[in-house]
């Protein structure tokens, strides 16, 4: 029997996820969701004026990716290309529903040509927007945007634990939009159709406690804190519960070595300091200024020209400190690789220099120290030259001696399998 389509135990931790149909065991990678189940909204959302309310969810998409599979040599590659059209797909796990050819989404070529060493996903399962966690716990977390095709419909925010970043158990659903979001909840109108999707929701282990931001498809942005001081909740929001704090997508968390908490989005062209509870904006947004601007075309999206190729990228803002420099950014469209693209600064606020293509196709993501002090990047592939599409994976990263961030050449987790390349 097709894996996707095993009934699931309900998981008691909570109704939320019982309701969700969600397993989360302490063991790994057990099929959890039955796809392509049509998921009604259990409670009203508030009603937008500006987009037509639909009484249910429209689409086949179960809206929750699931605990996902080993990885094998098999499905080191392929993956997923999630769009407005629908969902196209390469792997050995077939949906119950159509899903579109797969058009050489992810040819590999970043690897045979020496751009990115042989890497490989961490689990089997469709995540975009991959971010990765260290937790107050010692373990690591990670989560991302999530369901089969972001771009028209998902649940919520899902969560996977790791203590070594090699064994990953499913946590679950734990910020259910239809139970527990407030203006989160309505369907907004995305290249012309319906949609209602958390994008690139972020985990942050901050005082002691845990912050989830994420944005809601096509623009808005929310931050959540745990009322347990658990990463796996319950979560309400730390301020602004009916209406957005920022309009826009692609928002992230520092707290920097001094205990001060930072706020940034988008394409990370500005940055806020935060209330010391977390509870509100501290100052007004200030703008953030690259002192020595990349004016090569092929280095950026066409979107960057208007505003005259001066910026980092065109989405998901990065801000972390490392080696007593800050480092801001975004995912841009380099060399047509999705990358991650950073400047560098001696201050949080700037000006920041050296804009430089960090990771290559790995878009939006984060940065994070293992348990050992060795720095790591989240990493989820969204372009043709990229080794796998839309899986969660993690890169071993140095610095060079100005500070520019470079790939290790020797990556964890790869010697056991031989990913083949895709045709």
């Amino acid at each position: 029997m097709n894996p996707r389509c095993v009934a699931r135990k309900l998981f008691s931790r909570r109704s939320l996820l019982a309701d969700a149909g969600l397993i989360a065991t302490g063991s790994l990678l057990l099929p959890s969701v039955l796809r392509g189940q049509t998921a009604a909204s259990r409670s009203a959302a508030p009603v937008s004026s500006a987009y037509p309310q639909p009484a249910r969810n429209p689409y086949p998409y179960s809206g929750i990716s699931g605990a996902g599979y080993p990885v094998t040599e098999s499905s080191c590659h392929g993956g997923y290309r999630s769009g407005s059209s629908g969902l196209a797909y390469e792997g050995i796990h077939p949906y119950p529903f159509t899903t579109l050819p797969w058009d050489n989404y992810a040819t590999g070529s970043a690897v045979t040509s020496s751009i990115l060493p042989a890497i490989h996903p961490l689990i089997d399962v469709q995540v975009r927007d991959t971010i990765l966690c260290r937790g107050g716990d010692g373990n690591y977390y990670m989560t991302g945007s999530t369901g089969e095709n972001i771009w028209a419909y998902n649940r919520g925010i899902e969560l996977w634990k790791s203590p070594d970043l090699v064994k990953w158990s499913y946590v679950g659903l734990v910020w259910d939009l239809d139970k527990e979001g407030t203006w989160e909840k309505s369907w907004r109108g995305l290249h012309g159709k319906p949609c209602r999707a958390i994008w690139a929701p972020e985990l942050h282990y901050i005082r002691g406690n845990y912050y989830i931001c994420l944005s809601i498809a096509p623009t808005g942005i929310s931050i959540l804190k745990s009322t347990t001081r658990k990463p796996e909740g319950p979560y309400v929001h730390s301020f602004s519960p009916d209406k957005p704090i920022a309009m826009g997508i692609d928002p992230t968390l520092f707290e920097d070595s001094d205990g001060t908490v930072y706020f940034t989005y988008a394409g990370a062209n500005k940055i806020a300091r935060l209330k010391d509870d977390l509870s509100g904006l501290a100052e007004a947004f200030r703008p953030i200024v690259l002192a020595d601007p990349d004016h090569t075309p092929s280095h950026h999206a066409d979107r960057c020209t208007p505003r005259g190729s001066n910026d980092f990228g065109t989405e998901g803002a990065v801000l972390f400190k490392a080696h007593d420099r800050y480092y801001i950014g975004a995912a841009d469209e380099y060399e047509g690789r999705y990358s991650t693209c950073l400047g560098i600064s001696d201050s949080i606020y700037g000006p920041y220099h050296t804009r430089h293509e960090a990771i290559p196709c790995a878009g939006g993501t984060g940065f994070f120290q293992d348990n050992s002090g060795g720095w790591w990047t989240s990493f989820f592939g969204n372009d043709t030259q990229a080794p796998f599409r839309e899986k969660p994976a993690i890169v071993r990263v140095d610095f060079d001696p100005v500070g520019k961030i470079i790939v290790n050449a020797t990556q964890p987790f790869v010697p056991h399998l031989n990913p083949k390349p895709a045709v």
